[in-house]
């Protein structure tokens, strides 16, 4: 269910689910949960059944309930477009929530911020902490390890034979992390891992890293 690793000597669990927990900061890291998709989609004509419109809200819960984190940050694209019904269900959600709520914002984050400030959400373009510096599209900065998400990263495996298997992962260069999309039909871009690259895949309740 989950793949400890170390950088600059802090601890981070990667989870099935597609998050990163900061265990030294007690911090939860999500990308791309794009709420609002699927009633977007529903409204016009996609056969995407109701019940999909809660999985985000059920997988939300069930990683909380997990981590129990002091802190949840969204790496942006935590809202799809415009608001509809979903963002009273995301409402309800954080008014529950016992952890402080952050957003970092995507290019998705169009709504007006005081509907997230007015939950007690705080928001800002990028967030610097003890060397990390946590963004929704990937960046370089010098001295920093960058945790991002935007490009909804996967994997294409072969067999030895014909068989093939496209799977979400976590995708992990010499001074980033790239985060999957946490949200339900947000799709993903197959990346082509250089040498020196690490990729931890997901399948199943798995997160395994990928040689």
């Amino acid at each position: 269910m989950t793949h400890n690793i170390q950088i600059k000597n802090q601890v981070f669990v990667l989870h099935c689910s597609g998050v990163v927990f900061w265990q030294d900061q007690s911090m939860l890291l999500i990308s791309d949960v794009h709420i609002g998709k699927v009633s977007h989609f529903r409204k016009y004509g996609m056969a995407v059944p109701e019940a999909a419109i809660f999985e985000n809200f059920n997988k939300l819960r069930e990683v909380c309930t997990f981590f129990n984190p002091d802190r949840i940050v969204f790496l942006g694209d935590l809202f799809h477009s415009k608001i509809n019904n979903e963002w009273h269900l995301f409402s309800a959600w954080a008014k529950e929530s016992a952890a402080k709520i952050t957003l970092v914002e995507g290019n998705h984050d169009i709504i007006a911020r005081r509907n997230y400030t007015d939950l007690g959400i705080q928001i800002f373009q990028e967030l610097e902490i003890d060397g990390f510096l946590l963004t929704h599209i990937p960046e370089k900065t010098a001295g920093f390890f960058n945790f991002c998400g935007h490009i909804h990263p996967g994997i294409y495996l072969k067999g030895m034979g014909r068989q093939s298997l496209k799977l979400r992962c976590f995708f992990q260069t010499k001074d980033q992390m790239v985060l999957p999309a946490f949200g339900e039909f947000t799709g993903n871009f197959y990346i082509a891992p250089e040498e020196g690259d690490i990729v931890y895949a997901i399948t199943g309740n798995e997160v395994l890293l990928v040689s």
